[in-house]
């Protein structure tokens, strides 16, 4: 008896089950202290739906990365060079070239910050807080600091005002991203090898997984992810500046980890990043709701930070 319980209790995952708890709770909370501000209603439950699909679609590439034991400060940078390069290129030529070249800036960002970590054996921390800076400073230049505005109605109903069947296309890019994320994730020989990567990069080497090239590929990942999160951005905005994306660092983060991906590797969920990200557009709703001032709002997404950081350790040492 005592033998049964015990094995009905380590089914419990404390971290996978944080996530959902915590959406329901804060939901609720918002639910009645703001009932007389819209919180409920329609509007603001799809805006908040809206608003976090880039956000969703970076922290995808980041489970992918965590879960290889790597990190990667660098694609709010990203989004910001991707974005613009697409509106610019679309300026000058066809809207399909300035897609290639929104996709293909992060792909290649992706590449560098993978290319130094996997073949250098440089730290992902500190390449990625370096391209982070120096790609700042390219999306800082690139236009002198001027908004570009996207005047193609096909690019901006694809990637941002336009829906299908009544779906928004932010909701299908988000539900398509997260339906190919968990399944590559969860069902490929892919996913499989950047979990064995974070677990244990050793083992995994001996057992001929090819480690390097694993690495290369998650940080590549962040940066297609990143880069496609440029043109939701300048989809819904209609125009791309150099400061998109700036203030998504702590709130990706947050979601992965809320999530269930581990800091240190080998465990990950494309559907907690979701449920995260869908956490941390909500806070952010409900804190302004309720009158709070920004300064405020960071301190509670750096609490939340916090305790998800202890959840994901404690749920690793228990392992």
């Amino acid at each position: 008896m005592f033998q049964r319980t015990h094995a009905i209790a380590r089914k419990f995952d404390l971290q996978g089950s944080v996530i959902y708890l915590g959406f329901i709770a804060i939901f609720l909370f918002f639910a009645v202290t703001l009932a007389d501000d819209g919180f409920l209603t329609t509007r603001n439950l799809s805006n908040i739906v809206l608003q976090t699909a880039p956000a969703t679609i970076m922290a995808i590439g980041l489970v992918f990365v965590l879960s290889a034991g790597e990190i990667d400060l660098s694609f709010g940078s990203i989004v910001a060079v991707a974005a613009l390069s697409a509106a610019v290129v679309m300026q000058e030529h066809s809207m399909l070239l300035g897609i290639l070249a929104g996709l293909g800036a992060g792909l290649a960002i992706g590449w560098l910050n993978g290319a130094l970590v996997a073949y250098l054996r440089l730290p992902s921390f500190l390449v990625t807080l370096a391209t982070m800076g120096l790609f700042a400073g390219v999306a800082r230049s690139m236009t002198d600091l001027r908004s570009i505005p996207v005047i193609s109605d096909v690019f901006t109903g694809f990637f941002g005002s336009g829906s299908l069947f009544g779906i928004p296309s932010l909701i299908l890019w988000t539900l398509g991203a997260v339906i190919i994320g968990h399944l590559i994730y969860r069902e490929t020989r892919f996913g499989a090898h950047v979990i064995a990567t974070g677990d244990n990069p050793r083992a995994a080497q001996v057992s001929g997984i090819k480690v390097p090239r694993i690495r290369l590929a998650v940080l590549m990942v962040s940066g297609g992810c990143a880069g496609l999160a440029g043109l939701l951005y300048a989809g819904r905005l209609q125009a791309a500046k150099y400061t998109l994306g700036e203030s998504d660092l702590m709130t990706v983060i947050a979601a992965v980890i809320v999530g269930g991906t581990a800091l240190n590797g080998g465990k990950g969920s494309v559907v907690g990043a979701l449920v995260g990200s869908l956490m941390m557009g909500m806070l952010n709703n409900g804190l302004i709701l309720m009158g709070l001032s920004v300064s405020d709002q960071m301190i509670v997404r750096g609490l939340i930070i916090l305790f998800a950081v202890a959840i994901s350790l404690r749920g690793t040492s228990r392992a």
